[in-house]
């Protein structure tokens, strides 16, 4: 493969994922059922972070892909099922008719600011400033891992305690609950 097709790759990938991201998040703010929302949010997640990885961000999808796609999926997935809302089918819906009705129009007010956006004759080009490459003797990562592992180690720590404790007292609630 020459570097000739290099940017026809970059571009097809990123409307690519660009696509799966929206299809992703139309799907999760469709479904009835919490644990496939979940699911759909999950694959939006993965896409941004594809998305990220190809903008040169490989921490920040990286990040993407610890935190949200993992932890903070997890900890969802864990208080929905933690809350047994039984069948997705017995949920009230509301987004009745006015509901699909104004969600319609908003959509359709976004489009049509887009594109006359798109059409008005301001300069809305994208200035970047010139930066330096970053040093390479640690990458884009030390600068963040550094302080995080030696400052902040206290408070990272104290942290993931904290975060534990919560699991384990949600836990505790949900037995308390069953027992009555």
């Amino acid at each position: 493969m020459g570097n000739e097709f290099l940017p026809l790759f970059y571009t097809f990938n990123f409307y690519l994922f660009g696509l799966v991201a929206l299809a992703c998040a139309l799907m999760f703010v469709t479904r009835k059922s919490p644990v496939a929302a979940a699911m759909w949010l999950v694959g939006a997640m993965f896409s941004l972070a594809a998305l990220y990885v190809m903008l040169d961000a490989q921490f920040v999808g990286a990040m993407q892909v610890l935190v949200y796609t993992g932890a903070i999926m997890v900890v969802f997935l864990f208080v929905v099922m933690l809350l047994n809302l039984g069948n997705p089918g017995e949920l009230s819906d509301i987004r009745g008719k006015w509901g699909r009705l104004v969600a319609g129009f908003v959509g359709l007010a976004l489009v049509a600011e887009l594109m006359a956006l798109a059409k008005s004759p301001l300069d809305l080009r994208l200035v970047v400033p010139a930066v330096t490459a970053p040093p390479q003797t640690g990458g884009v990562i030390a600068p963040i891992a550094g302080p995080l592992f030696k400052e902040y180690l206290l408070a990272f720590e104290l942290t993931s305690i904290l975060l534990l404790v919560a699991i384990m007292g949600a836990v505790v609630l949900a037995k308390k609950k069953d027992a009555r």
